[in-house]
């Protein structure tokens, strides 16, 4: 695999620090979500958000592989859970038309709040959400990562990621096979017969294959 320097999410203020370092401390999965869901880092989305959108993970077990997005979006906010709209759907879809148990990954987003009109996340906000999404990875262990979309490709791959030049293949991140593919969300703004959904179905199933290889 194409190997990359260590994850070096950006620090922008003392925010991000106190999120990290109260993230680093947290000791298993239960207790991280609690603390994150009472997270104050970021007062617009704070204050304008339904729920903390934590993640999914197996029931039992280390997940198989996890899948990071951007942030939540309306139907996300409202439940808690991520991945449950529209882009929810057509990734189950496309999951389980590559042989990929949802059941059986995590699912996580870079930034755990919906952003007001479903606006793309400030880099601030990345910035202060790192700690959550770093010690998940931590605590979760998954061998291989999906990166879907670019917001999340570069939280993985760097600032200066071209997603149509790093897909296709892994990446070696701090001990991980991150594959970078394009979000759900634009499978659907190009259509049934474009080239994203075409994509992101064709990455899926190579990562399915990766994991069948690996077992």
């Amino acid at each position: 695999m194409p190997g990359v320097a260590a994850l070096r999410p950006p620090r922008f203020d003392a925010a991000a620090d106190e999120v990290a370092r109260t993230a680093a401390a947290a000791p298993d999965w239960d207790a991280l979500a609690a603390t994150a869901r009472e997270c104050l880092a970021c007062p617009e989305l704070a204050a304008a958000r339904q729920h903390v959108v934590v993640g999914d993970v197996p029931a039992q077990g280390r997940p198989r592989f996890a899948l990071v997005g951007e942030a939540p979006g309306a139907t996300e906010d409202q439940t808690g859970r991520p991945f449950v709209g529209r882009s929810g759907a057509l990734l189950d879809e496309l999951l389980a038309g590559a042989g990929l148990d949802r059941a059986s990954g995590a699912v996580l987003n870079v930034v755990k709040c919906r952003p007001p009109g479903n606006r793309t996340p400030k880099a601030v906000e990345v910035a202060r959400c790192s700690g959550w999404l770093r010690r998940q990875l931590e605590l979760l262990d998954p061998p291989v990562v999906v990166a879907l979309g670019l917001s999340a490709a570069t939280w993985f791959l760097g600032a200066r990621t071209v997603l149509g030049r790093v897909r296709g293949r892994p990446h070696e991140v701090d001990g991980r096979a991150v594959w970078a593919t394009y979000h759900p969300s634009a499978a659907i703004r190009f259509g049934p017969n474009g080239a994203p959904r075409a994509g992101l179905a064709a990455d899926l199933a190579a990562v399915a294959d990766f994991l069948r290889r690996a077992a």
